[in-house]
């Protein structure tokens, strides 16, 4: 039995595993199993998962490339009564992937939005690497080009930690500006793999930390945490 009660006309943020398949709690489960259709960030990837857990909810892709066109018609669903779930393909939506778009929508127009907690990457990571935790920024993946090097620049000065993402490929890039910035004494964590068979977190500052991923190839998605200026 079900100890929650689902509302209608209502959208649900449901996070999914960041790796390991028992951090898919519960509720999450019972709330996609109850909802008339999940949006999918990638609708194979959330296929499998909810395959897994014997979800038969439709699915329907709900990504950058359609999200602004594709929400029109979900708030009319929603008015009429029909309840939403919303998956990234793991972590928790919003969190550097789709669904802001469509909550400041249903915000709007007074619909309910109801963000179940769950797994996020940047949580763990930060809480393990050793840096002040208290008081930190999130700012997620960094524009590639345009914008890029201020941003880093105003990083530099900032005090409270700060969070970023990045892929394997751009890693040492990304290590290779803090230091250009924020000087190579600058505490730096790096965590990968977050919840998997191969979770592993390095600490070091940036020229360190550089030299490790010249001589072992960087693998897996990172949430790089850095120490505030002093």
């Amino acid at each position: 039995m079900s100890d929650f009660e689902m509302q209608q006309g209502a959208v649900y943020l449901v996070p999914t595993p960041i790796g390991n398949l028992l951090d898919f709690a519960p509720r999450a489960i019972e709330t996609l199993k109850r909802v008339d259709y999940i949006l999918a960030e990638d609708t194979r990837t959330t296929g499998k998962l909810v395959r897994h857990f014997g979800i038969d909810t439709p699915l329907k892709a709900h990504h950058q490339h359609n999200e602004h066109r594709g929400i029109p018609g979900w708030i009319s669903a929603l008015q009429a009564g029909q309840t939403l779930g919303v998956c990234s393909d793991a972590g928790t939506p919003g969190i550097s992937d789709p669904a802001f778009l469509l909550v400041r929508a249903c915000v709007e127009n007074d619909i309910p939005v109801i963000c179940l907690p769950g797994p996020s990457a940047f949580v763990p990571a930060l809480v393990v690497s050793g840096i002040p935790c208290d008081r930190f920024v999130f700012e997620g993946f960094l524009p590639h080009k345009k914008g890029r090097q201020k941003r880093l620049s105003a990083l530099a000065n900032e005090e409270r930690t700060v969070v970023f993402y990045e892929s394997p490929h751009r890693i040492i890039k990304l290590l290779e500006e803090i230091g250009e910035h924020c000087g190579p004494a600058r505490a730096i964590s790096c965590s990968r793999e977050i919840s998997k068979l191969h979770e592993q977190t390095l600490r070091g500052n940036s020229p360190a930390l550089i030299e490790h991923f010249k001589a072992h190839e960087p693998r897996g998605e990172f949430v790089v945490i850095v120490a505030g200026k002093k």
